[in-house]
């Protein structure tokens, strides 16, 4: 079992809470706390510096504005931070995010470990996300489906190049320009439109204006 572990958390009640539980339940001799990124960045760096680095970082995804100015601002930006840092540290993420569309890309894009979606059986899945993370196994919570296709919709490069310039604003013209001036193919406006057509269908949405709401209350662009 894991003998370091650092929690990043900006309530202190939530803290102590996942302190004493890991304490209590999975006998971990080393827990330590802080209630912003910069803090939690800095202990951990310090600790690699010392040759005693935290095993294991617990943290949330959102950390209310402070009245310091911090470089650090969100679990995200943390995260990132700390994979550059200290590659081979394990990370859970403990946060309210339900949404199975952005807790992959925590997975796909930042290689988190663990996630736990806040609840009322949040600390004890807590317990068995750390369990599995400390044998090198991923943990989900349960209600988070990261396999039904319905909630996690797999996008082509060229879908998200055309959507995202479609939210900017662009006209098909335009984004058939884009498209020539990077060499990318199938660059023609009928082509655009097959593409667009065909999300139409995969989100349920009848226009574009409709389709790029959705797509950015899921989190894919």
């Amino acid at each position: 079992m894991f003998k370091k572990v650092l929690i990043a958390e900006d309530f202190q009640g939530d803290n102590k809470s996942i302190v004493d539980t890991l304490k209590e339940k999975l006998g971990i001799p080393y827990l330590y706390e802080e209630l912003y990124c910069d803090k939690a960045y800095n202990r951990i760096s310090v600790a690699l510096s010392e040759d005693d680095p935290f095993e294991l970082l617990v943290t949330d995804l959102s950390f209310k504005e402070s009245h310091l100015k911090q470089k650090l601002n969100s679990g995200e930006e943390l995260i990132a931070a700390v994979r550059k840092l200290q590659p081979g540290i394990k990370i859970v993420v403990n946060s309210m995010e339900d949404n199975p569309s952005k807790v992959q890309a925590l997975f796909d894009q930042l290689n988190i470990d663990g996630y736990v979606c806040k609840g009322r059986q949040s600390l004890n899945e807590l317990v068995m996300a750390v369990q599995a993370v400390n044998e090198h196994k991923k943990y989900t919570s349960p209600q988070i489906n990261l396999n039904a296709n319905s909630n996690v919709f797999q996008l082509e490069e060229l879908d998200l190049i055309v959507l995202k310039s479609l939210a900017e604003g662009f006209s098909k013209r335009e984004i058939r320009e884009q498209l020539m001036q990077q060499n990318l193919k199938p660059n023609s406006e009928s082509s655009i439109d097959k593409r667009v057509s065909k999300l139409f269908v995969e989100f349920g949405v009848k226009n574009t204006t409709e389709l790029v709401a959705k797509l950015i209350r899921k989190g894919i662009i």
